[in-house]
């Protein structure tokens, strides 16, 4: 089971190199929904633990769940920046796709390509002071792109709003987005 979870570590990580074109995502002025709130505690917990503090990641955290990740998204020796999509979002993006959430999670290979391309694994979690408009490589291997408008980008064009950033974990920092991000 250690080697798996390595496996999987090693396929979803990514080179500083892909990181140098960013350093500066901003959250939106006037959030459209409510963002979770933060708390000193957070700050204690790792990624995966701040996404089961919070209700409005209930199914993030059921797909992490699915896709084995969570053990992997719990590494304390890690610096992840996880773009973190609300129920809304993942509910949105299973109406856009027409899929059921039953069928989105008995996808595996689907499900951990589209939980990496929200995952960026470096030297150091990139806060938003940090990032700029570009191009970063995420943890599936896929590119984002930082719009000059500090939106996120897929790689179908489809924009996710940054509704709160800058959610402390100790191994990384989570940002929270309206749209789950679909890689080609």
């Amino acid at each position: 089971m250690k080697m798996t979870k390595l496996a999987t570590i090693s396929a979803l990580a990514i080179s500083m190199a892909g990181l140098s074109a960013c350093n500066n995502i901003m959250p939106a002025k006037t959030a459209p929904m409510k963002a979770p709130m933060t708390n000193p505690a957070m700050a204690k917990m790792n990624v995966v633990q701040v996404a089961q503090s919070n209700a409005d990641f209930s199914i993030l955290v059921e797909a992490v769940q699915a896709a084995g990740l969570a053990g992997m998204l719990s590494d304390p020796d890690a610096n992840y920046t996880v773009f973190a999509p609300t129920n809304a979002a993942f509910a949105q993006a299973l109406a856009d796709t027409g899929m059921t959430k039953a069928q989105l999670f008995a996808n595996k290979p689907l499900l951990t390509k589209i939980l990496g391309y929200h995952v960026i694994n470096g030297d150091m979690a990139m806060y938003a002071k940090d990032v700029m408009p570009g191009k970063v490589m995420t943890a599936s291997n896929d590119t984002l792109m930082v719009t000059p408008q500090k939106m996120l980008m897929d790689e179908n064009g489809r924009t996710a709003t940054i509704v709160k950033t800058d959610i402390a974990a100790t191994n990384g920092v989570v940002h929270v987005i309206d749209k789950v991000l679909l890689p080609k």
